[in-house]
């Protein structure tokens, strides 16, 4: 879980008749909060500005606290650096792009991406190893105008990636060139099978569990308009009868559309306290299955990369008896693509060390995270059954005095 700045703050003072530390000696944080939302622009060309409130004591950092404007794709910008740049790390999703919502901007869909930012930026400052990236620095502190040229230099992200691939591409060519094609290998050890069973069934169960948390949401909604439109009914109802029993409709109709207001702020609770995370939780699994491919590709690449270095081996030696003139070129492609297994083993064995850490990380979060959420949805429908039926209650001695 993430800090707040009041216990940060409160943990780092010093008590009554004691002198407080001095600033070197509090405990390091980075806190930061997106807030703000502004719709900019219309139609196609509109979009949602952010304020990006930082607030730290670290010293790489240009003062205690900083404010600057972002939008959404600087968000993905920093997360594609981090991506690139952390192999092996999990690194947090972002809240998924909508078509329909582009053009609505609804305050809720505003509301709900604010949160989910919120999230993204304080789970990178509050991991050990992302919050010391540069760019996440550059990301909290640099000019509106300073990251949008950090944008253009990565908008041919595409180009970037295609060079990537190249240099796959330059390895598995060699590799092929040994081997042939061959069905690829995969990890057999109980380790990776444990962790990759565990992760498909944690997403179909949060998967379901955010599917059913949804629907609650729509039926408070749905039961909150129809209370709605049956209390104004019954109140309209109240004014052809008498006083006695037009005052009952009428009261009758004024407690249905009060319950109907707080089925509403029960159901945009539900929504940002219980769906959202649960939400959160199924777009991390998909960056989590993301770290377990590029771990299975970066362990095929070794495995390949070894097998290729025996078949050449024997070739170089057959070589050395049949043709001399081509000894030289062979010891050359054989040196590259041992020096390519080596970094290839050194990448798999960096990612397998990694996710091992990151598992305990995410296990430990999730179950504060989805703890809290479910502790929250507790205590919301515990206020919301109190409320209702204190709402009828107060009604019943009025109505059963008209039906008596």
């Amino acid at each position: 879980m993430i800090t707040t700045m009041q216990e940060q703050e409160k943990s780092g003072s010093g008590t009554m008749g004691q002198s407080p530390r001095s600033p070197s000696s509090l405990p390091s944080f980075l806190k930061v909060s997106v807030t703000d939302p502004a719709k900019l622009g219309s139609g196609v060309q509109s979009y949602v500005s952010y304020k990006v409130i930082t607030k730290t004591n670290l010293p790489e950092y240009d003062g205690n606290e900083k404010i600057v404007i972002r939008r959404y794709s600087d968000f993905v910008w920093l997360r594609d650096r981090l991506y690139e740049k952390y192999m092996g790390i999990f690194i947090p999703p972002l809240p998924e792009k909508s078509t329909v919502e582009k053009f609505r901007l609804s305050a809720e869909f505003i509301e709900t991406r604010r949160q989910a930012l919120d999230v993204f930026i304080n789970r990178i400052a509050a991991h050990p190893e992302l919050r010391q990236s540069e760019d996440l620095r550059i990301f909290l502190q640099a000019s509106e105008q300073t990251m949008e040229s950090a944008r253009a230099v990565d908008t041919n992200i595409f180009t970037k990636s295609s060079d990537l691939m190249q240099i796959f591409k330059d390895v598995q060519s060699k590799v092929s060139h040994v081997l042939g094609k061959e069905k690829p290998v995969e990890e057999s050890t109980a380790e990776y099978q444990n962790l990759k069973n565990y992760i498909f069934q944690l997403e179909d169960r949060l998967a379901e569990a955010q599917k059913h948390a949804y629907n609650l949401v729509k039926r408070h909604r749905e039961l909150g308009q129809s209370l709605s439109d049956f209390g104004k009914a019954v109140k309209v109802l109240g004014n052809c009868e008498g006083d006695a029993l037009g005052k009952a409709f009428s009261e009758l109709g004024e407690t249905a559309e009060i319950i109907s207001s707080r089925l509403e702020k029960e159901a945009h609770s539900l929504l940002m306290d219980f769906e959202e995370p649960l939400k959160d939780y199924v777009r991390a699994i998909q960056s989590v299955k993301d770290t377990i491919t590029e771990r299975a590709n970066a362990f095929r690449r070794q495995c390949e990369l070894e097998e290729a270095i025996k078949f050449k081996e024997i070739d170089l030696q057959k070589l050395r008896l049949t043709r001399p003139d081509k000894v030289a070129e062979a010891e050359r492609e054989f040196d590259e693509l041992k020096a390519d297994a080596a970094e290839a083993t050194k990448r798999f064995e960096t990612i397998v060390s990694r996710i091992n850490d990151e598992m305990v990380r995410f296990q430990e979060q999730k179950t504060a995270d989805i703890g809290l959420a479910f502790h929250e949805f507790a205590k919301g429908q515990a206020r919301l059954a109190n409320d209702v039926a204190r709402a009828w209650s107060s009604l019943l001695p009025r109505v059963e005095a008209c039906s008596a």
